[in-house]
């Protein structure tokens, strides 16, 4: 079982920038693939960018590439989300997730943190 934590949300302006991080709990952290997911108010759970367990590759959705960046540190099992440029449309709450294969599906993700509020004033 992976425990998973988030924190680094919070209240910004718009075009301004927050770095969320994720902290698991486990031996075999490296094996997992991670994945940054947020729901806005009367929204979906979407997808916003993953990385593999090697961190060698990453996927991102298209409405943030460019602005945001994923990466972990295997050693210190830790994931972040570096958020730059951020708009309004941002605003959600962001969850950590792991899975054994990398993908952007929401559904095939096995563990899940308790999620971040991450809101852009305009």
């Amino acid at each position: 079982q992976v425990q998973l934590v988030e924190s680094g949300g919070g209240l910004v302006q718009a075009g301004g920038s927050l770095r969320l991080s994720c902290a698991a709990s486990g031996r075999t952290f490296r094996n997992y693939a991670m994945g940054w997911f947020r729901q806005a108010p009367g929204k979906e759970r979407e997808f916003v960018a993953a990385i593999s367990g090697s961190g060698y590759t990453t996927y991102y959705t298209d409405s943030v590439k460019g602005r945001f960046t994923i990466s972990r540190d295997n050693a210190k099992n830790t994931v972040c989300l570096q958020m730059n440029s951020l708009k309004p449309e941002d605003t959600a709450v962001y969850y950590c997730a792991a899975n054994n294969v990398l993908t952007t599906s929401h559904n095939e993700y096995d563990y899940w943190g308790q999620g971040t509020q991450v809101t852009v004033s305009s």
